[in-house]
């Protein structure tokens, strides 16, 4: 990288018009402030911290270093409406500090990223306490720092950045002019969304209202119809909230439902079901001239599917106007009108440009189950009854599939519509209240969920990671393994499924953090690895194959069901366990829609 691509890490930057260097905010400060923040237990406590950062930026940096510290901290080094990405393959990460510590990356680096479960950490914990690197930075006294304006110019070069070398070059300057702590938050905030502090997106625009006076749902609209949070940010500095409105193509945040917390509480003349799907969220936005799909983190999904944009062509084409549909993509056999497991769906994900062959193999459809806007008239403050009515005719005028709802009055009826749901391979149900408005972003009891958990396994506890926030001082974060001791596929005695902090009592994670201290083979900053000792039945949503990891396949959602202190190493679920319960799922034969005639979960066009 030649001089004039190199970054200024000096902190006279200066701006047109302006004969005096502009102060900007160290970037060092900042990270040291988002490090306490991730020590700091408590949601309200870490508000406090925000705001006071906040507050100190408005005295010693400018605006720009304001909506700068709220998007890195959120949503990671770009604005998601940006459309820029700058990730750095792990593994090229970890080969180029392995090369800068001069460490061997199979024997140390890479065992070492399996007991921290980090990457970011594991680089910060190296270049911290090996020698070499020590040796080779510049100490913090006499380095000159970097500020928020720089990081983010960095960033935008990384983004920039097409070959290897020149990510590289932009990786070593890191590494020489920055201190771990900055390196590790960087690498976080080049990942894209929350920097795993226990500070996410609701809790900074909650601290936004205490900082600035205004309305939390002003600030939620605002944050919803930008789908920055950056941008929010600005709009609440410069006193401009009022004018924020929605505009075609900036995705909206989605509504989230909240697990069920009591059927017998629910009034069920004010409530209707669907059953719970089992695909991935997606929101479609079509206008004359285009369609723009996007996923449930705001992310395109346009080029994935190539076949539902086409299918959204023909249908904004029927009804003429613009629209804004809220649903889910779902592999589909439209030759025998069944819908596939979602197995089968993952084929597709991750495939930025689908082959016809793929598409053939793997067809989806989309099935709509909300309306957020018609002819850019928004529908959100409009009661689920009034947008479903809207849905209803736009879907039948415009031939789309849309999910039925229907009414029950008994929590038997409940109990009985939810065996049906699983019966047709579904996850469960939603119970939907007929009043609600889309609450964008946010989990909300008016929309909630009944699911059955897949399976359960018991599985090793390998490795346990210190909490943050209200679980600060605990290991409360574990890393879960199956038995591979008779596969001769391996060497080792387990290896991880998957990763669980939560369906615990206090009671349970107090005696647990007894019995890790029993255990302890070595620590690694805040992760202990862990003799074979504890086994826990965990419990999940799904399997899902994933080639990155040693065993092919990761759990979805998983979660503690028990802790069983009666079992050992031996009673541990295998690896062909896993395999077992993944290709049984895979083989599932769904009913079509057709033999479910008025029970079926999707209403399909033309009947």
């Amino acid at each position: 990288m030649g001089k004039s691509e190199q970054v200024s890490s000096g902190p006279g930057n200066s701006e047109p018009g302006r004969s005096e260097p502009v102060k900007r905010y160290p970037f060092r400060k900042y990270c040291e402030v988002l490090d306490r923040l991730e020590q700091t237990r408590g949601t309200k406590a870490k508000q406090t911290l925000f705001v006071e950062l906040l507050r100190d930026i408005q005295h010693h940096g400018t605006l720009e270093d304001e909506v700068l510290a709220c998007r890195f901290v959120s949503e990671g080094a770009f604005d998601p409406t940006s459309g820029l990405t700058g990730r750095l393959g792990a593994r090229s990460q970890g080969m180029w500090v392995s090369e800068y510590c001069e460490i061997d990356y199979d024997k140390v680096f890479k065992p070492c990223r399996t007991a921290t479960g980090s990457g970011s950490e594991t680089i910060e914990l190296l270049l911290t306490n090996m020698p070499h690197s020590g040796s080779k930075q510049a100490q913090p006294d006499t380095r000159t720092p970097w500020t928020l304006h720089n990081m983010d110019t960095s960033f935008g070069l990384m983004a920039q950045a097409k070959k290897s070398e020149d990510k590289r070059a932009l990786f070593d300057q890191w590494l020489e002019t920055l201190t771990p702590l900055e390196i590790k938050m960087a690498l976080r905030m080049l990942g894209g969304g929350s920097l795993r502090i226990g500070f996410e997106a609701r809790s900074l625009l909650q601290t936004l209202a205490k900082v600035s006076g205004s309305s939390l749902e002003h600030i939620r609209y605002a944050h919803m119809v930008l789908g920055s949070v950056s941008e929010t940010a600005r709009i609440v500095f410069e006193d401009r909230l009022d004018e924020a409105s929605f505009s075609m193509f900036r995705p909206i945040a989605f509504m989230l439902a909240s697990p069920v917390e009591s059927l017998e509480a629910l009034p069920w003349a004010s409530v209707r079901l669907e059953e719970k799907l089992d695909g991935i969220r997606c929101q479609v936005h079509a206008s004359v001239d285009r369609v723009e799909l996007y996923s449930r983190d705001l992310n395109p999904l346009t080029q994935t599917f190539p076949d539902v944009v086409v299918e959204m062509k023909r249908a904004q084409s029927s009804l003429g106007g613009s629209f804004v549909l809220d649903g889910e993509v779902l592999a589909f056999d439209p030759s025998t009108k069944r819908i596939l497991p979602f197995l089968d769906l993952q084929k597709r994900l991750g495939v930025k440009k689908p082959s016809s062959t793929l598409m053939n193999d793997v067809p989806v459809i989309f099935v709509a189950y909300d309306l957020l806007v018609l002819d850019e008239k928004e529908a959100f403050s409009q009661s689920l009854e009034q947008r479903r009515s809207q849905l209803t005719s736009v879907c039948e005028k415009a031939n789309l599939p849309y999910s039925r709802q229907f009414e029950v009055a008994t929590l038997q009826q409940c109990q009985r519509a939810f065996e049906q749901a699983l019966n047709h391979g579904n996850e469960g149900l939603m119970i939907k209240q007929v009043d609600s408005h889309y609450a964008f972003g946010q989990r909300s009891h008016h929309w909630q969920k009944l699911k059955e958990p897949e399976g359960a396994l018991d599985t090793m506890i390998m490795y346990a990671h210190a909490g943050s926030g209200k679980r600060g001082g605990t290991y409360s974060d574990f890393t879960l393994g199956v038995s591979v001791a008779n596969d001769d596929r391996f060497s080792e005695s387990f290896i991880p499924i998957g990763k669980a902090y939560g369906g615990y009592t206090n009671a349970e994670l107090r005696r647990l953090n007894q019995e890790l201290k029993k255990l302890v083979v070595e620590k690694f900053g805040p992760t202990l690895l862990l003799r074979p000792g504890l086994v826990v039945e965990l419990e999940f949503d799904s399997i899902q194959a994933n080639k990155r990891t040693k065993a092919g396949y990761t759990l979805r959602f998983p979660r503690f069901r028990s802790i069983r202190w009666d079992l050992g190493p031996d009673d541990v679920d295998t690896l062909q366990e896993v395999e077992r319960l993944a290709q049984a799922k895979s083989m599932l034969t769904r009913p079509s829609m057709d033999t479910l005639a008025d029970k079926a979960p999707i209403i399909l066009p033309n009947g």
